[in-house]
């Protein structure tokens, strides 16, 4: 690797805490250069080689010219989510358009293919960047996911959460975001960081306890325990593998 440091970046949301963690327990500080940023920008930075490795949404994972997955852990889902959903005042049926998430692509092409295969329905499809999602027009969804999910969800009469969807229609786990390479990655790197995140998920409950004012409309330890699925486990690889071929027929 040409670099002195590994260049990592993590999501900024909520449900990375516990990896932001035990990055920081790091006690090898000339091991890694830490960046957090949204899904989405994370993403590219993988793809610009802006950083070896990246907690980025799978739905990005075809576009690196080389990939890998790293690491026992990713952010999932085996039933509810909580933070990936899509919010209105009308019930889903009478919904006419959609407004599109800007932060995450998999979110994105998930709603999608439940609306189409699941609830059979075929609204408009609208990106917003910097949409106010705390006040939607009539007869609009919107698809919303991470910390702003968790804040505006309680605003709306209607809230569908998609990685509950998703397990009721394919009977599998959702995985949202894992920790790829877009390069071959020292044994060594990866070993070190499966202890880090190991050690940082096994702190969720006093994380839950720090940020328990900075979200007090959250529930963040059942969140954390309950809700976030970290680690990858072979039905989560196989509710995978199924997401992406998928994306494939529906040539999103």
């Amino acid at each position: 690797m040409s670099y002195s440091k590994v260049r990592i970046s993590v999501v900024s949301y909520l449900n990375s805490t516990p990896f932001v963690k035990g990055l920081e327990g790091n006690t090898q500080k000339d091991l890694f250069e830490i960046s957090q940023d949204i899904p989405s920008v994370c993403a590219s930075k993988l793809v610009n080689d802006e950083i070896d490795i990246g907690l980025i949404p799978v739905a990005m994972i075809p576009k690196l010219k080389e990939s890998y997955i790293l690491t026992d852990y990713c952010i999932a889902a085996d039933g509810k989510v909580a933070s990936v959903l899509i919010i209105a005042n009308e019930p889903l049926e009478s919904l006419t358009t959609i407004i599109l998430d800007s932060e995450s692509r998999t979110s994105v092409l998930l709603a999608r293919i439940l609306l189409k295969d699941y609830w059979k329905l075929s609204p408009e499809y609208m990106s917003e960047i910097g949409f106010d999602f705390s006040c939607l027009p009539p007869n609009t969804g919107a698809v919303i996911i991470g910390n702003r999910a968790l804040e505006y969800k309680t605003n709306y009469k209607y809230c569908y959460d998609l990685a509950e969807a998703w397990k009721i229609h394919t009977g599998k786990p959702f995985v949202f975001a894992c920790w790829v390479a877009n390069k071959q990655i020292d044994k060594n790197i990866e070993l070190t960081l499966n202890n880090l995140f190991k050690e940082g998920l096994s702190q969720r409950e006093m994380i839950a306890e720090d940020l328990k004012d900075q979200y007090p409309q959250v529930n963040i330890s059942d969140y954390l325990t309950k809700n976030i699925q970290y680690e990858l486990t072979d039905e989560c690889r196989n509710g995978l593998l199924l997401f992406m071929e998928l994306i494939k027929k529906m040539h999103f």
